[in-house]
């Protein structure tokens, strides 16, 4: 753990590099002069975004915020066979959920697939593309090693043969598979990435924008590069798995009559522990019905974060923090978790729930009688005022607060024992009663009348302090408590299938939970500390007038250990 606090430290620290290359290129001299800063943000409709996708959202509309520049949303919609209307509408959802907005600025890759078609006979006719008929296979079998260069024997194909096929290709003579146009780089390079890539496949897919319209598509090394460049984007901003492709990147721009050249700029992407970021895996978590959807609180999707409770401050505040660094590393769970608590414990709303209870009788207070504790909502901001309990002779407490035969250390309800009922009076246990099997169903106490509001008049010290909540005016909820869906800190390592992996307890359902009457009136999104027991929240699905359904965000201990 220290070791992560110092890596974080560290990237904290060199979060500018991005910062400084953008200033490098807008100063006087720069390649941006006198220019706005203009990012994007383009993901790919085919899944909804993970919390990997949060920190490119940060840095793209975080960095033109920082330079009073813009930043573009477009959905790189070039591959049809994955994509769908469900994920654009979600992805946009989540963008503004987590605090950021596009404007007007709101674009599609086919948006542009006119204009990369033109492109890419502009880059025939200048001998620079040619139509390639060998199968992926054979294009694989014949890549090469550093030793030896790729061979196609396609590579001088006449301009005009490859024209004529390249349309004949989009007028959809040809089955998937059977031709592809290949930019003509060097086939000796040593970087893969330059070996005559593919950069229209054939595809007789159903689009879901442009329909059947098209059967030839973009690969993304081509199409991104014109996106940015049609768009007029100064600095387009990547993870590092791209910095190979930047020299293909720049070819493009480079070699057709785009009305601008943009700068491409890495940094690494964030991976992070207990969990898998993988579009494809996550997907296949859907699809088997291990979780329940994209939105499953169990899920590292915005969505799944959003419904399990995350703040979008919380998730905004644990980018910031990890920085952006050009060495990729893994940042523990745990800290994306302390930064949720910090947020939640100065803004959260404060509740008494008790989840396993167990009915508690003051046998000395008088049965008609019932009484009314002003308790705050919130001990941080005492502008978010108080609320009104009500409370009589019949409580619930937590199973758990109360021991029969108490452990050494155990200062909460046992016979004998006085305790503090939180903002109520202290009570001593006189004695419990049993079912047939053991368990405990009712538990007995006498109250101090003196110690209205928890006081000791007569300085007497009592050690424990529990919650309740009361039995006239309880409400029945459901209660999830969520747990890593995986059982190992990395699923993706080792021999085994990441599937093999999943945590069978990683959604305890627990029903017949008692909450404080004042939590019928929630509203969604609303965040709540249920004193003693964690940071929860109302499913946004589930939860209805009626039916009280509520998820643990995240425990009230915390793990990680805080930065100095």
């Amino acid at each position: 753990m220290t070791e992560l606090i110092k890596e974080i430290k560290e990237e904290k620290e060199d979060n500018n590099f991005v910062k400084e290359f953008i200033s490098e290129d807008i100063k006087e001299g720069g390649r941006y002069e006198g220019k706005k800063v203009h990012t994007r943000f383009p993901p790919e409709p085919n899944g909804y975004l993970h919390i990997g996708h949060a920190k490119a959202i940060c840095i793209d509309f975080g960095m033109a915020k920082k330079f009073n520049g813009i930043c573009n949303l477009r959905m790189d919609d070039t591959n049809p066979t994955k994509e769908d209307v469900e994920y654009v509408d979600a992805i946009k959802e989540d963008i503004k959920w987590l605090g950021f907005d596009w404007d007007d600025r709101f674009y599609y890759a086919s948006d542009y697939f006119e204009d990369m078609y033109n492109y890419a006979c502009e880059l025939i006719k200048k001998g620079l593309a040619y139509v390639c008929e060998m199968s992926a296979d054979e294009v694989r079998a014949n890549r090469g090693d550093l030793k030896n260069p790729a061979k196609s024997p396609y590579r001088d194909r006449p301009i005009e043969e490859s024209l004529d096929l390249f349309k004949r290709m989009r007028n959809g003579e040809f089955p998937d598979g059977k031709m592809t146009l290949r930019a003509k780089i060097d086939l000796a390079s040593g970087n893969f990435n330059m070996r005559d890539p593919v950069i229209y496949r054939i595809n007789h897919a159903h689009h879901h924008r442009t329909g059947d319209k098209w059967c030839i598509y973009p690969m993304y090394d081509y199409a991104h590069p014109i996106e940015d460049a049609m768009e007029c984007i100064t600095h387009s901003l990547c993870s590092l798995e791209f910095e190979d492709h930047r020299p293909l990147y720049d070819w493009v721009v480079n070699n057709v009559s785009v009305p601008s050249r943009p700068r491409q700029i890495e940094f690494a992407r964030l991976n992070i522990n207990n969990t898998v970021m993988s579009k494809r895996k996550l997907r296949e978590l859907v699809d088997r019905g291990i979780v329940s959807g994209w939105d499953d609180p169990r899920m590292p999707t915005l969505g799944g974060l959003r419904r399990r409770g995350y703040t979008p401050a919380s998730i905004r505040n644990f980018c910031d923090r990890i920085g952006v660094s050009k060495v990729n590393s893994v940042v523990e769970y745990s800290f994306l978790e302390h930064c949720l608590r910090e947020d939640l414990n100065q803004n959260s709303q404060r509740a008494m729930a008790v989840l396993r209870p167990v009915k508690l009788i003051i046998t000395n207070y008088p049965k008609d009688k019932e009484e009314i504790f002003e308790i705050e909502n919130n001990p941080n901001k005492k502008e978010d005022g108080t609320r009104n309990i009500t409370f009589s002779r019949e409580l619930f407490i937590e199973e758990d607060d109360f021991m029969a035969e108490p452990t050494k250390g155990y200062f909460r309800l046992y016979p004998g024992n006085e305790v503090r009922l939180k903002t109520a009076y202290i009570v001593r246990c006189t004695g419990f009663k049993a079912d047939d099997n053991g368990k405990v169903i009712e538990v007995y106490a006498e109250y101090d009348p003196a110690t209205r509001g928890g006081n000791t008049p007569d300085g007497r010290k009592v050690k424990g302090t529990i919650h309740w909540v009361d039995a006239k005016t309880a409400v029945d909820a459901e209660v999830r408590l969520y747990d890593n869906l995986f059982t190992v800190s990395d699923p993706e390592s080792g021999d085994k299938n990441f599937i093999e992996y999943i945590n069978e307890n990683s959604n305890e359902v627990l029903k017949g939970c008692k909450v404080e009457s004042s939590l019928e009136d929630l509203e969604i999104p609303s965040y709540y500390q249920f004193m003693r027991l964690g940071y929860f929240c109302p499913d946004s699905v589930d939860c209805k007038p009626g039916k009280l359904v509520f998820n643990r965000t995240v425990s009230l201990k915390d793990s990680f250990k805080k930065l100095k």
